[in-house]
């Protein structure tokens, strides 16, 4: 199966990144489109048509999220990109605003057209620091050539697009803790209701997309929404940006049609090449850190015993009981030397270290797993132990006000479930877990402390 190429088509010409080299290879032709022959709400219309759903994680229809935006007369309205990309694993985004911000921007301007937004801003996380200088290039040529400001291409739209740069946290993915930072607070999350599409950026209606989202935008109207809805399959419709990563001889960014196979993927020398030293493959992360693990059987086949997809549905195929999530397209291989408590209590460290603590259950629940995990991987867990794990995922998920809490039960969950007897081993042999890790300098400080 060929890669397609609607997002990454022109990524590898020379100057992609400036305006006049994104112009001469047909960059800016949907503003253009747009503009002169749809109305608003028709270029939300497309995307519906297309079936875009939210390349950021939740998988959300995109057309109609837009749909759900309140239009009060007299009110602004804002869209807001969500650049802030802080999932392990997951590194699409930055790869798009670094080497073509050109279509970031032209989606942008296509969607804050039909949301009837006249300023728009691009949130990125602190660590993108030198992408900022890029985007920020890349609106001013924007804007002189025309594309940008007043009467854009002389049809009475003005809009305004600004870079915002965040302080590297990760809560701030979540949508409405990303406004709190924007207006210049903590970043904690929100409760909701109510949403940002009636109450959201300075209490006004607003739409968070992230970054691939927004760049779909763009083959959609140059191509129309129902031509763009043939690729694909079922509702997992156009391409999608993967980024993967981990034992795996190619790791980088791939864009594929979500009717390639998880086997394809892993083996094929188009994608990622098979694992490196002809070593088995034992487990998967398909989504980025915050989704469940599967082991090599059900990653390449389902419960049921079909195979497996790289999309939405596919991946999702059995609950969490033996499936994932397509999530953000974080794609992490891990090897059969890989030891998954390990890993998991990397994650669950990350997890306790991100929180914003405004939850109980995820403030203290997040700490308190990775404490047990750290015990068992340091050869001084009790079997008791991987029970109360279980225990405290369970309390922690659902009962927290944003999906942070989620994200750190689902890896210990799906890494218990799956993975029982590693946990074990670690716990029947103390002495072999002391001596592996002894001979690991970045794991000093996990064994000197319980």
């Amino acid at each position: 199966m060929a890669s397609i190429k609607l997002l990454l088509a022109n990524d590898k010409v020379e100057g992609i990144r400036y305006f006049e080299t994104y112009r001469k290879h047909g960059g800016y032709t949907s503003v253009e489109k747009a503009l002169n022959t749809l109305s608003p709400d028709e270029v939300t219309e497309e995307v519906k048509k297309s079936g875009l759903r939210g390349r950021g994680g939740a998988g959300f229809p995109t057309g109609m999220k837009w749909s759900f935006l309140a239009k009060p007369e007299g009110i602004s309205r804002y869209l807001v990109c969500n650049a802030d990309e802080s999932e392990p694993g997951t590194f699409k985004d930055r790869y798009l605003m670094e080497f073509i911000p050109h279509l970031l921007i032209e989606g942008m301007i296509v969607s804050s057209y039909a949301l009837g937004a006249n300023t728009s801003f691009i949130y990125i996380r602190g660590e993108y620091a030198w992408i900022v200088d890029i985007l920020e290039q890349a609106l001013v040529e924007a804007k002189q050539n025309g594309y940008l400001g007043k009467n854009i291409l002389g049809k009475g739209y003005d809009l305004e697009i600004y870079v915002q740069r965040g302080a590297g946290a990760y809560i701030c993915g979540e949508e409405t803790a990303l406004l709190e930072s924007l207006e210049g607070k903590r970043g904690n999350p929100r409760i909701k209701p109510p949403f940002p599409a009636v109450k959201g950026l300075w209490g006004c209606p607003t739409v968070v997309n992230n970054v691939e989202t927004l760049a779909a935008v763009v083959p959609i109207i140059n191509m129309s929404g129902d031509e763009y809805a043939k690729i694909g399959v079922g509702r997992s419709t156009g391409s999608k940006l993967i980024s993967a990563c981990g034992n795996i001889n190619k790791p980088g960014i791939y864009e594929i049609d979500m009717t390639c196979s998880v086997e394809e993927f892993i083996y094929s020398d188009e994608y990622c090449g098979g694992i490196p030293k002809g070593k088995k493959l034992k487990a998967c992360i398909p989504g980025g850190s915050s989704v469940p693990i599967l082991p090599a059987n059900l990653l390449l086949k389902t419960a049921k015993g079909e195979t497996r997809y790289m999309n939405y549905e596919s991946l999702s195929d059995g609950g969490f009981e033996s499936g994932s999530m397509m999530g953000s397209g974080g794609f992490i291989v891990l090897d059969e030397d890989q030891c998954v408590v390990r890993h998991t209590m990397t994650l669950a460290r990350f997890y306790n270290h991100e929180s914003c603590g405004q939850c109980s259950p995820c403030r203290e629940g997040t700490g308190w797993m990775y404490k047990i995990l750290k015990s068992i991987e340091n050869g001084k867990g009790k079997m008791s132990d991987i029970d109360l794990l279980w225990d405290i995922q369970r309390k922690i998920e659902g009962n927290t006000i944003c999906p942070l809490g989620d994200a750190a039960a689902w890896p210990v969950a799906a890494a218990i479930r799956h993975f029982r007897d590693e946990f074990e081993w670690h716990v029947t042999n103390p002495e072999e877990c002391l001596t592996r890790n002894f001979g690991l300098a970045h794991y000093a400080d996990e064994l000197t402390t319980v």
